[in-house]
C-alpha cells in the first residue's frame, strides 16, 4: 500500500525548524506540543498499535491524518 501524505515536506520541514527553535530555547513542552503536529508515520502507528495497543496510540496526541488516509479511519477504532 503506497504511503498517502497529507502534508507537503515544506510543511513538514517548517514544523520541524519551528520545533527545534523550541528545543533550543529550552522550551520542551512547546517542542512537544508542536512536533506532534506532524503526521505520524503510518508505519510506526501500526508498531505502536500492535505493541503497545489502540488506547495508547490514540492518547498519545500525534497527528493521525497520514494514517487514517492509509489504513482508513475503521483502522484506528478497532
Amino acid at each position: 500500500m503506497p504511503q498517502t501524505e497529507t502534508m507537503t515536506l515544506d510543511e513538514k520541514l517548517a514544523i520541524a525548524c519551528k520545533a527545534a527553535e523550541l528545543w533550543q530555547a529550552g522550551d520542551r513542552e512547546g517542542y512537544s506540543r508542536v512536533i506532534m503536529t506532524t503526521p505520524l508515520p503510518p508505519y510506526l502507528a501500526k508498531i505502536v498499535k500492535e505493541k503497545v495497543g489502540l488506547d495508547c496510540l490514540l492518547n498519545l496526541g500525534w497527528n493521525l491524518s497520514e494514517v487514517e488516509a492509509e489504513f482508513g479511519s475503521d483502522w484506528l477504532r478497532t
